[in-house]
């Protein structure tokens, strides 16, 4: 049975972000969001108080009933948050937003995620304390790096990926994020030798590969299309989410039918088939990339390249901004822009089509956010400039 064609009447109006380097937040993680929604709020022109429902993901600890007295909130209508300790379930956080304001529950829903390790600790541990199981512990699995590595081993090995796709991966995120004043990697020339050299977490990952947690809380406001014209900034359209998993996929053991993979296949094959686009439509994609080898699994899963011609597609020179013809992750990605559980490449994908990007896409349509990878539950979406 096909997929429904996704009703293209939503739009993100509001934009906040308040990043910090990791332990030095001037205040609790509530202060911090509570601060980010504020932001978004003036950005697109509207009253806090307006704001009717909240989403998030991750395991996310504030509780939209929480926020009320500090927002000042007239009615909360819709609070929900996607399943799942890892980053998978940012664009299904939006899907989510989106189902509550077209079926009516609420009017502007704020998605989000805050992290200040003070008040929720390490995320590494709190993602590995949802998903390890006895089996996991059993066999050394006590980390997202060692778990992970052995997928993108995996990859490399079996699937013949060059090692040569990771790097060009990392160097891209870190030219980007050299060049954006919102990112922690602002003026950060990336060294490849110090990129080669730097110290093994866990084979093929060396450091650079890795995203590194920081403190901070992203907020994303969405409200219907039709309301988002009178509203102060350039609408951007959410034109198709899709959130799941396929056959194989669980977190109970390392089994899954397709080992190496991101797990997008079917997420993939439902979002292209609901918004009527293909990867050539495409013009900027933002992946969450917790390790450099997940993103090239998450491009090759929604099809922009395949196992055989990678070598061609994820190269440097064609993954950056504004030549490239695949530019990915334009903020900087989780590895230089920053990473509070990856909200910020949520932002970079509106902030692209609003034109506001520090690296921007001349002409720039659709942006494609893929959430995750590898985690069992993964999630995507596409954002327009229009509703066509």
């Amino acid at each position: 049975m096909s997929t429904p064609r996704f009703p293209v009447s939503t739009a993100v109006v509001g934009l906040g972000v308040r990043q910090y380097k990791r332990g030095a937040a001037p205040m609790s993680e509530h202060g911090v969001l509570v601060r980010a929604i504020v932001d978004a709020c003036e950005d697109a022109g509207l009253d806090p108080a307006d704001i009717d429902g909240f989403v998030t993901y991750g395991d996310d600890k504030n509780e939209p009933v929480r926020l009320m007295t500090d927002l000042g909130t007239k009615e909360l209508c819709w609070s929900t948050q996607v399943f799942g300790g890892g980053g998978g379930g940012i664009a299904a956080a939006f899907g989510a937003a989106a189902a509550a304001i077209i079926s009516g529950q609420a009017k502007t829903v704020a998605v989000f995620r805050a992290l200040v390790q003070d008040n929720s600790g390490r995320l590494s541990a709190a993602v590995m304390a949802h998903h390890l199981t006895d089996y996991i512990v059993g066999v050394g699995l006590t980390a997202p790096a060692v778990e992970c590595a052995m997928r993108a081993q995996r990859m490399l090995e079996h699937h013949g990926v060059p090692r040569q796709c990771m790097e060009d991966m990392v160097r891209a995120s870190y030219y980007h994020g050299a060049r954006n004043p919102k990112a922690v990697g602002y003026g950060k020339e990336l060294d490849v030798e110090a990129y080669r050299s730097s110290r093994v977490i866990a084979e093929p990952f060396h450091l650079f590969d890795c995203s590194r947690e920081n403190d901070g809380a992203g907020v994303a406001i969405l409200t219907s299309a039709e309301r988002a014209r009178d509203l102060k900034q350039k609408p951007v359209y959410l034109k198709g989410v899709a959130q799941g998993a396929g056959k194989g996929w669980g977190d109970l053991l390392q089994n899954d039918e397709h080992y190496a993979s991101a797990g997008f296949a079917s997420v993939a094959r439902r979002l292209w088939e609901q918004t009527g686009l293909t990867p050539a439509d495409i013009d900027v994609v933002q992946v969450y990339e917790n390790f450099s080898a997940q993103g090239i699994a998450s491009l090759i899963d929604h099809g922009f390249c395949t196992y055989e011609n990678v070598a061609e597609v994820v190269r440097y020179e064609n993954l950056i901004a504004p030549t490239g013809k695949l530019p990915v992750n334009t903020g900087g990605g989780n590895l230089a822009q920053g990473f509070i559980h990856g909200i910020g490449t949520a932002i970079e994908a509106v902030e692209q089509l609003r034109g506001t990007s520090a690296n921007p896409v001349p002409g720039a349509r659709y942006s494609l956010l893929a959430g995750g990878p590898g985690v069992p539950t993964v999630s995507s979406a596409v954002f327009s400039v229009d509703t066509e």
